[in-house]
Order: C-alpha cells, then structure tokens, then sequence
C-alpha cells in the first residue's frame, strides 16, 4: 500500500488504491483520468479549492468534506466527526483536525482529518492539526502529517505524534516549498529524529 501513497506537493496526496483518491487538492494539473474520491477536511484555500476540484473531478467522483467546505465546493457529501462512509470497499472516517495553541484552526471550524481504510491498511491523513487528545483513540498503519508549525504540527510535535500511535510508516507534508512550509533539512531532522520507531518516506512530489 505504502507505494501507492503519492505526495502532490504541499498538503495535497493521492492514494492509488482499488480506487484512487485526491486528498486536498491544491496546484493540481488537469488530467483525463478522474478521482473516485476527493477528501477535503477545511475550506482554507490551499485545502479547498473549488478550481483544483473542477480539473480533475468527474462525473461520477465524489467530492467528500466538512461543512464549511460545502458551502464553497458544490454537490459535496458533508461528513462530520467521527462519522464512517463506506464507498464499496473503502472506508472513510472523518477524525477532528484543530489547534487548541493557534487561532489558525479553531476547533469551532469543525476542521477534519480522516482515517482511510483500504487494502487492510488504516491511512490517517491528520489534516491541519496540532496535537489533540482525539488521536490516542487511532491505531494507524500509517500517518500522513504536517511539519511545518504555522498552526499544525511542528516537527517536535509530529515526533511525539509518531510516539503515540506507533504507525509503521509516516510521510510528513507542507515542507521543501516556498512560504509557510518546513525546510528540507527540517523533514531531515524529523526523520532522524523518529529514528527506528517508524519508517518515514520522504517523498518526492508528483
């Protein structure tokens, strides 16, 4: 499964499984072949943007998302926290996703995060998150997370995320860019500092 996991830059990520789907698409090309998923867990807009929704969506692709996210993205299916969705044989639960130190991701938004279970493999996508007392309760296989700090997880808090819920792998994400994001050297550290406890995969963008 791990290889399947691909990173789009920023906080974007597809995963190519029995179905392929989009999380957050942001920056996106335009392509022929459409997603049977779009998973968006916020509506700031370099998680939830309408035009990188309507370049790859189809017809039949189902776009899934907080509520705040429905009122920008037409047609999408308003999940809630802790809710399930089965799409055939893939799973979706919608996970909180806030900052209780920063006023950038406000509980009160309603943000998400998501555990994708497929091909026996539990995917916890965190979202725009610090670290919260809702994440002891998973027990993922693997964890996609973000190192940056502004307003997420920094890489000391993404390490003691790694420590609580013992995943197998972890892709960090929002660094190696311009802006707000991480350093290199930063997704360097993190996994120098993870050491053996996980696999982490430095991914390149796709």
């Amino acid at each position: 499964m791990i290889d399947k996991i691909h990173w789009m830059g920023h906080s974007s990520i597809v995963i190519q499984g029995t179905q392929q789907i989009y999380i957050a698409p942001w920056r996106v090309a335009k392509s022929l072949f459409h997603p049977d998923m779009i998973l968006i867990g916020h509506d700031h807009y370099d998680h939830c943007s309408q035009a990188d929704v309507e370049k790859i969506r189809g017809e039949n692709t189902k776009v899934i998302g907080n509520v705040n996210v429905a009122k920008t993205i037409s047609d999408t299916t308003v999940i809630r926290e802790w809710q399930s969705m089965r799409i055939d044989n893939i799973s979706i639960k919608a996970i909180p996703a806030y900052s209780p130190n920063d006023s950038r991701h406000p509980k009160s938004e309603q943000g998400l995060g998501f555990v994708i279970s497929v091909d026996f493999y539990d995917i916890y996508y965190t979202g725009d998150t610090q670290i919260i007392p809702e994440m002891e309760l998973l027990h993922p296989d693997i964890i996609i997370l973000p190192i940056d700090g502004y307003g997420r997880l920094s890489v000391e808090e993404a390490v003691q995320v790694v420590d609580m819920l013992k995943p197998r792998w972890v892709i960090p994400y929002n660094w190696g860019q311009s802006g707000e994001e991480a350093t290199t050297l930063d997704a360097q550290n993190f996994k120098q500092l993870v050491g053996g406890k996980a696999e982490v995969l430095l991914l390149p963008i796709t």
